[in-house]
């Protein structure tokens, strides 16, 4: 419920203070504070805000990870999420799609994360009205997760 948000936001932020103190600027585990907070307003459905930290999170990852990090995946996956919540849907696929591009690099064909990706971009294709587009999607999501779940 909002409680328990703004009190994981309240130690999310005491925590990146003492992070921002004790670590270089660049370094991951600030960009995960950032992702954190990020988490905490996308949960109170405050979007901007939530995109200003997802964004912080992710210029920090960009420079200290390789290209093809599952990590740089989730955090274009929770920016595209953001858009995706906004209405901005042209916004979200794009970043969907950043993320999809990188797991498909990244994973095996059958990993969970490839059919949570494929999901994704069926729902932006289904707001969006483009149905034929969001069943090929959500078709692909099912033939992983029929594979890969027991």
């Amino acid at each position: 419920n909002m409680g328990d948000y703004s009190k994981a936001l309240e130690f999310y932020e005491k925590a990146l203070k003492i992070f921002e103190q004790a670590l270089p600027s660049s370094h991951p585990d600030l960009a995960t504070s950032y992702n954190n907070i990020g988490g905490a307003y996308d949960g109170m459905g405050d979007y901007s805000k939530a995109l200003e930290f997802y964004e912080k999170s992710h210029q920090i990852f960009e420079k200290a990870l390789p290209p093809n990090h599952p990590s740089l995946a989730t955090s274009y996956n929770n920016i595209a999420r953001t858009y995706d919540n906004m209405g901005d849907y042209s916004k979200a696929l794009e970043f969907y799609e950043k993320s999809l591009k990188i797991r498909e690099k990244a994973l095996p064909s059958n990993h969970p994360d490839l059919a949570i990706s494929y999901n994704n971009i069926g729902g932006v294709y289904n707001n969006m009205g483009d149905y034929s587009k969001a069943l090929e999607f959500y078709e692909k999501s099912l033939k992983i997760y029929e594979k890969a779940l027991p």
